[in-house]
């Protein structure tokens, strides 16, 4: 059983080489829904910004906007 260490890597360097095809699919995919977003007239930046803020936690949430509040306040935007 001397070749059980390589075949062991081979496998696991393949399972990591298909697991990157299905990466770079999807990948595809997103920027498709993103595309037809845009054709249809939505802002696909602030889309992706609503994504990323659902993907937080709510009190996550809540802090990111005070603490945006805060510095837009010291640099007078609001």
């Amino acid at each position: 059983m001397a070749n059980e260490p390589e075949d062991r890597l081979r496998l696991l360097i393949e399972r990591v080489e298909r697991l990157e095809e299905e990466k770079k699919g999807i990948a595809d995919d997103i920027r498709d829904v993103y595309a037809e977003a845009k054709a249809v007239g939505y802002d696909t930046k602030i889309m992706k910004q609503v994504v990323r803020l659902r993907r937080m936690l709510p009190a996550d949430r809540r802090e990111e906007a005070a603490i945006l509040d805060s510095y837009k306040s010291a640099l007078g935007l609001d």
